[in-house]
This record gives structure tokens, sequence and C-alpha cells, in this order.
């Protein structure tokens, strides 16, 4: 049985080495999704075009050698502005519509009182780290980003 875990970092760089941990623990690019807030063209004052491009860097440096979110986006979601997005979270926002963030999140099976939550980590710049997988392998990413910080971790 699949089950998806959730965890809410309040520093990026933590989440990020929490991704390359779960990388190194032999989950997949299909297995895991970082999102962060994007507050890279407020402080550079690039536009939307430069945001995507950085974007792209930035995911790449995620992934390390096997390439684990190698691709990041810039999404603008309502409620809650610019954020990056890598994995398979990143390809539901890319196709959401009305649902925003919280449908997306939805989607990967993560109660709807909990997808309030992480919109909130979000929108206070914190950044959130999804993995799907199946048994003991679960309980190993559970202790990836526990040891990486993470101060929100749900499971179901």
């Amino acid at each position: 049985m699949a089950h998806t875990l959730v965890a809410a970092f309040q520093n990026q760089d933590r989440a990020r080495e929490a991704v390359r941990q779960l990388e190194k623990q032999g989950f997949s690019d299909k297995d895991v999704s970082l999102v962060t807030p994007d507050d890279r063209q407020r402080r550079q004052g690039g536009g939307q075009q430069d945001s995507v491009m950085d974007g792209t860097a930035w995911g790449a440096g995620v992934g390390g050698a096997a390439g684990l979110l190698a691709a990041a986006g810039a999404i603008a979601i309502p409620g809650i502005g610019p954020l990056l997005a890598a994995g398979p979270l990143a390809a539901a926002l890319t196709g959401a519509t009305a649902g925003g963030l919280a449908g997306a999140f939805m989607d990967m099976g993560i109660p709807q009182a909990s997808t309030k939550r992480y919109e909130d980590e979000l929108r206070h710049g914190h950044s959130v780290v999804t993995v799907q997988g199946d048994g003991e392998k679960m309980e190993t990413a559970r202790s990836v980003v526990q040891a990486q910080g993470a101060h929100d971790v749900e499971m179901d």
C-alpha cells in the first residue's frame, strides 16, 4: 500500500539536504517533491522568465549527481505567491486549475485539513517536501526528514 509523507522545513537548505539524503536512500524523482517559496524575483528584481530559468538551475542543484528533481519550475499560486517546485507535486501544480495547491496536495492523498496547514507553511516562507512509497521505506523517509530538521511531519 502506498503512503504519502509530508514534511515542512523552516530552512530551504535543510529541505534541499533532506531531498539529497532521500536520493541516497534510493528514492527517485517520481517519489519525492519539493516546494519552496521563490523570493528570487524580489531580491534580484528579475522578471518571470528570469525566475523560470533560475528555477531550472535551482532544481539541478537540488538533484545532485543522479539528477533527482533535476528540473524545477516557477509557479505562481494565488494567495501564496511565487513558488519553486520539483517532482510529482510540480507536475500536479502545473496542471492545477481551481484546486491550486490544496487540490494538488489532496490528489497526492494528503487530507484536506492538512493541506491548509502546509499552504500556511509556504505562506510563511517555509519549504515542503513530500515522499511517496511503500512499507519500511517510508519509515526511512520519516527518519531522513526528521534528521534534517523537519518541524511538521505527517504520514498517511
